[in-house]
């Protein structure tokens, strides 16, 4: 089959289209027809090593398509379903094997490419939401990137539940998403700190940033007293290390780096998380913008894309 394999890590060049041994599956796994994947920034980070596995490996960790075998004792999945599943390696292929405790049902009347795009981003601002910073009506949320794959999710589901959302974005064209997405106010990064106080008066309950380096000092300056800097991401660069003091000066500030395994930690949780996700899709509550889909050939240049900020919502690989 063919598969995208990295067997040196290093820039979009090391993602190599190539044959690769068909897997197949063990007990308690399934064996899956990919039919999309997505492209998240996770998969950047394993690619230049900044997360280390081993090599060489099949980059990806969202897709969904159709069930072609499963193994022993696995129970609720049959041949033919269409499924979806995130956190999970080695969705860059035709054929992936993922364990039947990670394996969702796609609702019927929902695409497997919808299904690829939403699954680990709505997965992530889920539990952003529900979990990290439980979003409250009346709350002043700030989102960074609000244009992107997780950003457009954030600002939708805090305006489900109620809150009033700040957006940063860095164009004209994403300034319109986010608004079309829900945002009561988009910003741009430039000053966007004190525009935040301005509008708020006393500043920003929650703050969601998977930008890192370039806006994690304004971020803790846009909070108001005891309020919470969520940093899921590190799309701009690392933070450099913290100190504690910081948070004191700022009022008594909460700093949390969260990431999605913990917040799945069991089959529960993950069917919570994905039954709300897929049924505001189901519902017309949560749009999903896919912006580019690219053959499984062009995986490099996906990355490419995505790395140079020239995209908007979601990237799929189609196989």
């Amino acid at each position: 089959m063919r598969a995208i394999v990295v067997s040196a890590t290093g820039g979009p060049e090391v993602l190599t289209c190539t044959g690769h041994p068909e897997p197949e599956p063990n007990p308690g796994e399934v064996l899956i027809d990919v039919v999309a994947a997505g492209v998240n920034f996770i998969d950047v980070y394993h690619r230049m090593g900044r997360y280390p596995l081993s090599l060489p490996f099949v980059p990806g960790n969202e897709g969904a398509g159709t069930v072609a075998a499963v193994g022993e004792d696995v129970r609720g999945v049959s041949v033919g379903d269409t499924v979806a599943w995130a956190n999970v390696m080695g969705s860059y292929a035709a054929k992936a094997v993922v364990p039947a405790t990670h394996v969702l049902s796609v609702p019927e009347g929902m695409t497997a490419e919808v299904a690829a795009a939403v699954t680990l981003q709505g997965l992530t601002a889920h539990y952003l939401t529900h979990s990290t910073y439980r979003v409250k009506p009346g709350d002043n949320v700030l989102v960074h990137a609000a244009a992107g794959g997780v950003g457009l999710l954030l600002v939708q589901i805090a305006k489900l539940r109620g809150a009033r959302v700040i957006g940063t974005v860095s164009t004209e064209e994403k300034e319109e998403l986010a608004l079309a997405a829900g945002a009561d106010d988009v910003l741009r990064y430039d000053g966007f700190a004190d525009a935040v106080r301005d509008l708020t008066g006393s500043g920003a309950h929650v703050v969601y940033d998977g930008v890192g380096a370039p806006t994690f000092d304004r971020s803790l300056a846009s909070l108001r007293p005891r309020g919470m800097m969520v940093l899921y991401g590190q799309a701009g660069g690392p933070v450099p290390p913290v100190d504690p003091q910081t948070l004191a000066k700022g009022g008594s500030l909460f700093l949390t780096r969260p990431a999605l395994a913990p917040y799945l930690a069991t089959r529960d949780e993950l069917a919570w998380r994905a039954s709300d996700i897929f049924g505001w899709v189901a519902s017309g509550e949560l749009r999903v913008h896919i912006s580019r889909r690219y053959p499984l050939t062009e995986a490099a240049q996906a990355h490419r894309d995505l790395e140079a900020r020239r995209t908007t919502g979601k990237l799929l690989l189609l196989t």
